[in-house]
């Protein structure tokens, strides 16, 4: 991890941390709303879900402003919480713009679904189902919204690159027909320049990822170790620096009370960190990245409509030791 990513990770981390503890202790809605019971009786509360996109959105800020993407802007956004931060990133520059509105965004949907959600659908398929039969849901209104987000998003991450690349044929043209045609070569390559097509692919990632994790969110720290193992990947380039540090440094600095059990993400937390880790790969993913991704993405969604991925992953040696690494045993049956 560059030590960029770095930064990020230790300011989400302690934000994230602090977080749950003032929540916990001062909820504005009450700390019972967001009180569940878990299939094994326990009593386990969502608010890590809110710690997390505050925590994340700290990082965000954080790891832009080293990189130079936020300079001056890392105290605001500790003053002004995550909706501040989502100004404050959305005025400085698309490059902490991108995963501020994925973070908040899609943790606003996931709240959502948290607070007024409907049990009877269940699943992207149950969903997609009530609404053909003209059924609104909040899973429904969630789906969609997390579509907007993710291509909201990628035509954030998107339009720097394309501002670059055409400013970079306009200075060449200046210089005459050699520097055009040079500067034009790279104008019309596609790696270089995202297109529609590679904006509405990205959209789709940023989507399917929000999803995905929330899948994984079903026993205590598997959520949280994906974000772990994935944002530690996706940090090592510069361009998803930030991004990807922020969802280490808050999975991590949430981790503690998730193996015990005592909290999970929710669909707050999860669906917010899907798209967090979603739009670090798209800021350093050209198009067949992005293919890639997406067909990944969706033949995991496909799959969990007919597979339980606990049993996959109980029945797996190394996975299954993996996920019940630092669970009490108490807890490990929770969720």
């Amino acid at each position: 991890m560059t030590r960029t990513a770095v930064l990020a990770g230790l300011v989400a981390g302690a934000a994230s941390a602090a977080g749950l503890r003032l929540l916990r202790s001062a909820a504005p809605t009450g700390a019972t709303t967001w009180d569940r019971t878990n299939h094994a009786g326990a009593t386990v509360t969502l608010l890590e879900g809110p710690a997390w996109v505050a925590g994340s959105s700290a990082g965000v800020l954080a790891g832009a402003a080293v990189a130079g993407s936020l300079a001056g802007s890392a105290a605001t956004a500790g003053a002004a919480g995550a909706v501040g931060a989502v100004v404050a990133g959305a005025a400085a520059g698309p490059g902490a713009a991108a995963p501020l509105v994925a973070t908040v965004a899609s943790g606003a949907l996931g709240a959502l679904d948290d607070l007024a959600g409907d049990a009877g659908s269940k699943g992207l398929k149950g969903h997609l189902g009530a609404l053909a039969r003209g059924e609104v849901t909040t899973g429904a209104v969630k789906v969609l919204g997390l579509g907007v987000t993710g291509l909201l998003t990628a035509a954030l991450v998107d339009r720097p690159r394309r501002a670059a690349a055409h400013g970079g044929l306009a200075a060449a043209t200046r210089r005459g027909p050699a520097g055009a045609a040079r500067a034009g070569s790279c104008v019309t390559s596609r790696t270089a320049v995202p297109t529609a097509l590679d904006t509405l692919v990205g959209g789709a990632v940023v989507a399917g990822s929000a999803n995905l994790l929330n899948l994984l969110d079903l026993r205590p720290g598997r959520a949280l170790k994906a974000s772990l193992i994935a944002g530690v990947l996706l940090a090592t380039d510069p361009r998803s620096e930030a991004s990807a540090g922020a969802a280490v440094g808050a999975a991590a600095g949430l981790l503690g009370p998730d193996l015990a059990g005592e909290s999970m993400l929710g669909d707050t937390g999860a669906n917010s960190a899907g798209a967090l880790l979603g739009t670090a790969l798209l800021q350093r993913s050209g198009r067949r990245g992005r293919l890639v991704a997406l067909a990944v993405l969706a033949g995991l969604t496909l799959a969990s409509e007919r597979v339980s991925f606990t049993k996959v992953i109980e029945s797996t040696p190394g996975l299954r030791e993996l996920d019940a690494l630092g669970r009490p045993s108490v807890a490990r049956t929770a969720r």
